[in-house]
């Protein structure tokens, strides 16, 4: 029995060491005061406090548990807390979930944020393919957001933080590059079928189409132009000095 119960203690232990010591690898996070729910719960639910406690190691990560937290990170920097000031432990207390959760999920708070923002975008537009200028334009109306929603109120507020924090900066770069892909994979076929110019520069069409939807949708830089028209204009403004 006396040996049982040193063996316990010894896992026991083991296990707090092990915690603390995967949070402190990732030095210290200012904390912000996170607003109580309704229910007094400080944004939790109980449903995934109860899929946290029915989850034992070794198990499939919950889904219901990775909902939470990215819905924690969007509430969050929707009300005005920046990448900065965002913590772990305000995260954590919005989505109901322990700060080891998020840990076992992502390894530092640049890689949640970004995961947080990829989800606003949703899966790449599908293209039918028809002509050049259709799947171009396909492109380019998918960039519009409502400046109302919440991607709307995140995305201006991340600009400067691209620019101060390098680890974001290349971890933005991972969820934007499959969109500038497909939009290079368009104009490549534009090339090769004729309907381009042979000496296309890829990387400066794709920037000179993409540079106007992206600087009309972060700052609302004319507030006169009705981004709604703006994908057609472009392209009627660009393809012409871009057909062969």
């Amino acid at each position: 029995m006396a040996m049982m119960t040193s063996t316990t203690n010894t896992i026991s232990g083991a296990a707090r060491s092990g915690a603390g010591d995967g949070a402190s690898a990732l030095g210290p996070m200012s904390i912000v005061d996170v607003p109580a729910a309704a229910d007094g719960t400080g944004g939790a639910t109980a449903d995934v406090r109860e899929d946290e406690a029915r989850r034992a190691p070794g198990r499939p990560r919950s889904a219901r548990a990775d909902e939470a937290i990215i819905e924690a990170v969007l509430d969050l920097m929707a009300a005005g807390t920046t990448v900065e000031a965002l913590s772990m432990e305000a995260v954590a207390a919005r989505a109901g979930v322990g700060k080891a959760t998020i840990y076992r999920r992502w390894p530092n708070k640049e890689s949640l944020v970004i995961d947080a923002i990829g989800s606003l975008k949703g899966p790449l537009p599908e293209l039918t393919g028809e002509s050049i200028r259709e799947d171009l334009l396909t492109l380019l109306r998918s960039m519009i957001k409502v400046r109302a929603s919440r991607a709307g109120q995140i995305m201006p507020c991340l600009l400067p933080e691209l620019q101060r924090n390098p680890e974001l900066q290349r971890q933005y770069q991972r969820i934007v590059e499959p969109r500038r892909e497909h939009m290079r994979e368009v104009l490549r076929r534009g090339v090769a079928e004729g309907q381009l110019r042979a000496d296309l520069d890829i990387e400066v069409a794709a920037a000179l189409l993409n540079a106007p939807m992206i600087v009309q949708n972060m700052p609302n830089w004319n507030p006169a132009l009705d981004t709604s028209k703006l994908p057609e204009q472009i392209l009627d403004a660009l393809l012409p000095g871009m057909t062969a």
